[in-house]
């Protein structure tokens, strides 16, 4: 790690004076250079965060780690001392509530040179963080964190979680302005502010996107999920942390997506908020979608009204995006209304959209065929519910039918999975039902909790549906194999129809079991799509004279 200006370490009396924590006399002079969450790669000169897991307190990795101190609070400690570890040791009341602030310590406080964007929500976060890095980049050095990895000028830097923990948070923003970075945009989960990971980051501007049922094994209550989402708004002290110097929350710009009660209630709730309202129409929202024209490719060309200032004066801003879906206008605005709060002219954000791509979201795979076959991140009710909107709006055919094939995430919010076969079978012409990411979970019964809510909403015997109507589904299928699952939808396919392979995305991998396996949507489903093509044209020439 380097750093493009005048620096000195911390020592653990430095940090002990920050946290109120406790560290040995003879200890107190010890510097530390770097700090980790890790014990694997923690640094010789570095801190080790010693966390409380759920089975292991993280403590007793501390002796193996060769940090050169450790931070820990009391039970901690305990363990260190029947451990016999002799590492030096700040003990604090809690870690996740200081790891943040002290880790900003340790790296110099590299967010004070930044200005930082962060987007919270359910869902288009990753869309909304890909629509925002290129709005700034129009004018400005420009870093990102998220779902899909952290790029720093468009490089990308590998990265495990959708907020990276605080330590490896305040690295990144070290790195980044060592490679001057001047802004960055960062998607800040509700597990996140839970846990503290954004805990000494002063956010310059705020954004939320939406609330539907997500993680409802990590929030007890959709009202829980709203409280931890509505501490970035609100309780600067609990998020930044109170010895963290966060900026003003009166300097602090607000964007509030008002489409769903939650949106409406937190802007509300949040003074000066700027609001965003997606749905065409006159509308009092200070950024308000007067109308949207959508081309058969997915092309959204729409009109959009600025009000700008206590006079209420409004400006109107016409543009493009390449992103198919009303929910996609939606984030667009909202990533219009970030930059412009970030110091961007809002035309020239807006004109910054129009070829944006997100990996996993609502990607086209072409291989030649003649039907739609597109991949999408959707792991949640709403999300798949909105994915299947989307493509009965762009069918290719007005007869053209609608096929997805979905699973669940295991170790993860169980009353969901009902839910997302519902959904899926009550928009969809067929469902296939497969392994998504099973993780220590009987893969079994996963799809058993999404087959009986497919079931559900089916398609019940004799029953006819009207031509051009999607859903309920009349062919419902369980194939386990996530590789056969997406052959199966693309045999089934005919021309003009339409197929979604959701629930994963970007993703390269498939956990099961503690292993992570080599699995991509995109190129297994190129992969079936060029078998198809391959059939079809042996057989074309089979036919020939």
């Amino acid at each position: 790690m380097t750093f493009s200006g005048p620096y000195s370490p911390p020592t653990l009396h430095d940090l002990a004076d920050l946290t109120g924590g406790h560290v040995a006399p003879r200890h107190a002079h010890v510097s530390v250079h770097s700090a980790s969450i890790s014990s694997q790669d923690v640094a010789a000169d570095g801190l080790f965060c010693a966390v409380p897991g759920t089975r292991t307190h993280g403590a007793t990795f501390a002796s193996s780690s060769g940090a050169a101190a450790v931070l820990t609070d009391a039970r901690g400690a305990e363990l260190l001392e029947e451990d016999g570890c002799e590492l030096p040791v700040l003990i604090v009341d809690d870690v996740r509530k200081w790891m943040g602030p002290v880790a900003a310590e340790v790296y110099g406080h590299p967010a004070k040179g930044l200005t930082i964007v962060g987007i919270t929500g359910t869902s288009g976060k990753t869309t909304t963080s890909y629509l925002v890095e290129r709005a700034l980049m129009s004018e400005h050095h420009v870093g990102i964190i998220g779902t899909t990895g952290t790029r720093i000028n468009g490089r990308p830097v590998e990265t495990k979680l959708t907020t990276p923990e605080a330590p490896t948070m305040q690295a990144l923003l070290r790195q980044m302005r060592d490679e001057s970075v001047t802004h960055v945009v960062m998607e800040v989960s509700s597990h996140a502010l839970q846990l503290g990971r954004v805990r000494g980051i002063p956010f310059d501007v705020v954004a939320f996107t939406n609330l539907s049922q997500d993680h409802l094994d990590f929030h007890p209550t959709m009202e829980d999920y709203f409280q931890a989402k509505r501490t970035l708004f609100v309780d600067p002290d609990g998020v930044y942390g109170a010895n963290a110097a966060p900026r003003s929350a009166a300097k602090r710009k607000a964007v509030v997506c008002i489409e769903d009660v939650w949106g409406q209630r937190l802007a509300s709730e949040t003074e000066g908020a700027a609001t965003v309202s997606a749905t065409p129409g006159p509308g009092a929202a200070t950024w308000n979608v007067e109308a949207v024209q959508v081309s058969q490719s997915g092309r959204q060309d729409i009109t959009l009204t600025h009000r700008a200032g206590a006079d209420g004066a409004s400006e109107t801003i016409n543009y493009s995006i390449g992103l198919a879906g009303s929910f996609n206008v939606a984030n667009s605005v909202i990533a219009i209304a970030c930059a412009t709060a970030a110091g961007v002219a809002p035309r020239r954000a807006a004109a910054a959209l129009a070829d944006v791509q997100v990996p996993g979201r609502m990607q086209a795979v072409d291989a030649g065929q003649d039907f739609l076959a597109v991949v999408d991140y959707a792991h949640k009710p709403g999300a798949v519910a909105a994915v299947l909107g989307t493509l009965s709006d762009y069918l290719p055919s007005p007869t053209g039918r609608i096929a997805i094939v979905l699973g669940a995430g295991g170790n993860r919010d169980r009353d969901k999975r009902p839910k997302m076969g519902h959904y899926a079978a009550a928009m969809a012409d067929a469902v296939f039902i497969t392994d998504d990411n099973p993780r220590d979970e009987d893969p079994q019964a996963i799809r058993a909790e999404v087959l009986a809510g497919a079931r559900e909403a089916a398609l019940g015997p004799g029953v006819q549906k009207k031509e051009g109507q999607h859903g309920p589904a009349s062919h419902v299928e369980e194939i386990a194999d996530r590789a056969r699952a997406i052959a199966a939808a693309v045999a089934w396919a005919q021309p003009g129809d339409a197929i979604v392979i959701a629930g994963k995305g970007h993703e390269k991998g498939q956990e099961i079991r503690g292993v992570m396996h080599e699995f991509d949507d995109q190129a297994q489903l190129t992969s079936a799509l060029n078998q198809r093509m391959a059939h079809n044209s042996t057989n074309n020439q089979e036919k020939q004279p």
